[in-house]
């Protein structure tokens, strides 16, 4: 009796401790923070994809909803994973076992995104990778918690491969980034090719943050293939592509084609060394004007244009703080559940419904860089070609090795 009238004097007290924090109209947010960890490459050849401009992108989003979700604060951390799987999962192991973070995003590098989806799904949380490409995310890696949110390799290579081939670039070679993601792209480029009519005369594999690429050139010259396919990003795209022009192997009936290009690639590169390649994008600061709100707002506090791994960081956490709010909880399997009854229309996604094996779909685009007399401003650099809806661009969901799909 005397323990219940000690409680009734100090009820919130006594509540607060042996629940989760819980808001003015009983939404249940546990520890009373929402807390979101952006996990990304700030130092290395993907720095300029993700690092801190999508950390500048989460914060846009939470500023949205005036930094708070249901009566709670939201909370942005963020970390340097050095393209190292073990510091990514050290670090993310820290943050879900000691920081109680809710939800991780980015996850540039898909060795390091498979990691992380596997070890914080064992601890039940969401993980919304915008930056890595591999189709294992969604296929033998797949799990209950795991989102693969702004495009993929499967739709990379879908969209270019045919568009290729279709104006006579049927002999394919590959210079290829010798890790998870760099096989993933090959091998979905592969069979586009193939599928179209093409032929694939060879391939060379080269170690991630390469420097020097001419012994790489070389070998896919000797190929006599006639399209160079690069399966790489970021530095190790642009720095093939200068010393390809450099040594001279573009030209005379052959071709350089990126397989993922991101607009800071293109701004690195600059237009008279870029233009014309065509490739797959998720999202363009220009498309309309609602990818222009977003854009131009991002320029303003980051000082460049949202690639589309950055620009899927700022719809990841809007959407899910949207989910959160709607579940009325924090809870993993609550804001999973949520999210896969949403259809997703915002600056950045069209179209977008999230799948049982993780994959959001979404409408993707067929760009090409823009001739240098063409453009119009700073960034004024690609042309979309056309809208490739989702169910068109990605890889049907029948054909997904997804353990958690019904066959």
């Amino acid at each position: 009796m005397k323990k219940t009238v000690i409680c009734g004097l100090v009820a919130a007290l006594c509540a607060s401790a042996a629940l989760p924090a819980t808001a003015a109209d009983g939404a249940k947010i546990s520890d009373g923070v929402v807390r979101i960890g952006v996990l990304t490459d700030m130092s290395g050849v993907y720095a300029q994809v993700g690092g801190k401009g999508s950390v500048i992108a989460a914060q846009m989003a939470v500023d949205e909803v005036g930094g708070k979700v249901l009566g709670m604060p939201v909370e942005i951390v963020s970390a340097d994973h050095q393209n190292k799987v073990d510091i990514a999962t050290a670090t993310a192991r820290q943050w879900i076992d000691t920081q109680k973070v809710d939800m991780i995003t980015e996850l540039l590098n898909s060795g390091v995104g498979i990691a992380v989806q596997k070890l914080a799904s064992e601890k039940k949380r969401i993980t919304i990778n915008t930056g890595a490409g591999s189709t294992a995310l969604t296929n033998k890696e797949c799990t209950p918690y795991g989102i693969h949110y702004a495009y993929d390799v499967f739709a990379l290579a879908k969209g270019v491969a045919a568009e290729v081939i279709k104006d006579g670039g049927k002999d394919w070679t590959f210079i290829t980034a010798d890790y998870a993601f760099g096989q993933s792209l090959e091998a979905n480029a592969r069979a586009q090719i193939e599928k179209n009519g093409g032929t694939v005369k060879g391939s060379v594999k080269h170690p991630l943050n390469t420097a020097d690429f001419s012994s790489y050139l070389l070998q896919a010259q000797a190929t006599g293939a006639h399209v160079i396919a690069l399966a790489n990003a970021g530095g190790d795209f642009t720095n093939a592509v200068k010393q390809a022009k450099e040594f001279g192997v573009v030209g005379g009936g052959r071709s350089l084609v990126g397989l993922l290009i991101f607009i800071t690639d293109i701004k690195a590169l600059g237009l008279d060394a870029a233009q014309g390649l065509k490739f797959t994008e998720g999202y363009y600061w220009d498309y309309d004007a609602q990818t222009r709100k977003f854009g131009e707002a991002f320029m303003k506090r980051a000082g460049s244009m949202p690639t589309m791994s950055q620009a899927g960081v700022y719809s990841a956490v809007k959407n899910y703080l949207k989910a959160v709010e709607k579940a009325g909880t924090d809870d993993a399997d609550a804001v999973r559940a949520v999210l896969g009854e949403m259809t997703i229309n915002d600056e950045v996604i069209r179209n977008g419904k999230l799948r049982a094996d993780g994959r959001l779909v979404h409408d993707m685009y067929l760009a090409q860089v823009k001739e240098p007399k063409a453009s119009k401003g700073a960034w004024d650099l690609e042309q979309i070609l056309r809208v490739i809806p989702g169910e068109q661009a990605y890889q049907p969901l029948a054909e997904s090795t997804c353990t958690l799909v019904k066959k």
